[in-house]
């Protein structure tokens, strides 16, 4: 009785299973971030500070912005994924003239990583398919902050994250799909200096980015 209940459940979950779509995204683009404060506390090295940094993006310096997800549709309109995104910041010239770092940026990634949900409209304008999604995860980016006989230089789990998505996609084939969306990002970071204290900073990044899809 028992293994004949499970093999009608199984066939009654075969509709669903076949209805789900799973959505391979890679995508890259052009992002920015506005001025956020700084607060350095508790180093052995460094004197306390604190301060506004200009962040600029750069992104299509060595290594680019990019970003790659995975999506599951559950249904033709709702679907649940997991985002990785390459961000990035520098501080600019003013920023590090007026604290005299020899470096301050996340540039090998403020690598934002979320767990999201999305909501589509399928072809609701002929092809096009508007969709609008949102996440929260973690940042982990790769810190760097030098001056003098301080050097971070690494890897961190650094706090919590958000991210905000909306866009369209169009199919371009029966399995591939092109699409260009608005990406926000927002990352509590509090990351350990090599030499004892740590760096605090909200950062805010926006995005435009371009992508293709792979559907199956």
């Amino acid at each position: 009785m028992i293994r004949l209940a499970a093999i009608v459940a199984a066939f009654g979950l075969l509709p669903v299973a076949a209805a789900a779509e799973v959505q391979l995204s890679f995508y890259g683009g052009l992002q920015s971030s506005p001025h956020s404060g700084v607060t350095v506390r508790g180093d052995s090295v460094l004197p306390d500070a604190d301060f506004t940094a200009g962040w600029e993006g750069r992104s299509l310096d060595t290594p680019p912005y990019y970003g790659v997800r995975a999506t599951w549709w559950r249904s033709p309109n709702l679907g649940f994924g997991l985002d990785m995104n390459h961000t990035k910041v520098y501080a600019d010239d003013e920023t590090l003239s007026e604290t005299g770092y020899d470096h301050l940026e996340f540039s090998d990634g403020l690598n934002i990583v979320t767990v999201n949900a999305y909501y589509r409209w399928p072809e609701a304008f002929g092809r096009v398919t508007p969709y609008v999604g949102g996440g929260v995860g973690v940042a982990v980016p790769h810190v760097e902050l030098r001056e003098g006989a301080s050097d971070t230089f690494g890897y961190q789990v650094t706090g919590p994250a958000a991210a905000l998505i909306a866009g369209v996609e169009v199919p371009i084939s029966e399995d591939w799909s092109v699409f260009g969306e608005y990406k926000g990002t927002y990352s509590m970071n509090e990351a350990d200096l090599d030499s004892g204290g740590t760096l605090e900073t909200d950062i805010v990044t926006n995005a435009l980015n371009v992508g293709v899809s792979f559907n199956f």
